[in-house]
């Protein structure tokens, strides 16, 4: 039987929104701790199911601290609990990821802030053809799911030794290539939750598979890995 999100999670996440402070964080770290030890048990249960057609390498189930240092908003804690799982080996290339949070879980998956020479690569290959990234972004399933790669994040204009006008310059100015699938507090609760956020999953090996390939070739497709 599939472990599954009770309410009491974002009926804890709720209460930490209105009361953000340390104070009441140590009155409530009974109930906190019991509803890690529940969102574990559903993370490794995630992790299992993506070892069945993935291998991941690290599940990493971020805390529950904010960094305040350099952020205006100076509440300690975060209102909602997240998890990535990160594949392994070299030829293996994107990363899954869960947010739980009341009235925003999602899923999402993808190549987040992507290294300098990775993203040049990634830039350089659309810029040459980008038939194969379209046509996954455009296949029925994948479409339907995920929509389109999130735009927030993408210079202005053309990225340096890119032409403005070039026909794909919509896919070479992003600086992220994530998507992500959005879930109502029922479906989160519901007990196949843990069935479709790995359905979700599985819908991106296309594209992890094709950005792979990318990230471990030269542009003339010659192998980069030892």
């Amino acid at each position: 039987m599939n472990p599954t999100i009770p309410k009491s999670v974002f009926s804890f996440l709720l209460k930490l929104k209105r009361n953000n402070n340390r104070e009441w964080m140590a009155g409530h770290k009974p109930e906190y701790l019991v509803n890690e030890k529940i969102l574990k048990e559903f993370y490794e249960t995630l992790e299992n199911g993506l070892n069945t057609s993935d291998e991941i390498a690290k599940t990493k189930i971020f805390r529950i601290n904010r960094d305040i240092r350099f952020s205006k908003n100076k509440t300690p804690y975060n209102v909602h609990r997240s998890v990535s799982f990160s594949r392994a080996g070299a030829m293996r290339r994107g990363g899954y990821y869960l947010r739980l949070e009341p009235g925003n879980s999602y899923m999402a998956g993808g190549f987040f802030s992507p290294k300098p020479a990775d993203l040049l690569r990634i830039r350089k290959e659309f810029e040459m053809d980008s038939s194969e990234i379209r046509e996954i972004l455009n296949q029925k399933d994948f479409k339907e799911a995920f929509g389109d790669f999130s735009r927030g994040n993408a210079v202005k204009t053309a990225p340096k030794g890119f032409n403005r006008t070039d026909v794909n310059i919509d896919l070479i100015k992003l600086k992220n290539f994530v998507v992500k699938h959005h879930f109502s507090d029922d479906e989160v609760f519901a007990p196949e939750f843990s069935e479709n956020v790995l359905h979700y999953y599985l819908l991106l090996r296309p594209f992890f598979n094709y950005m792979s390939d990318i990230l471990t070739t030269d542009l003339n497709g010659v192998s980069i890995i030892e």
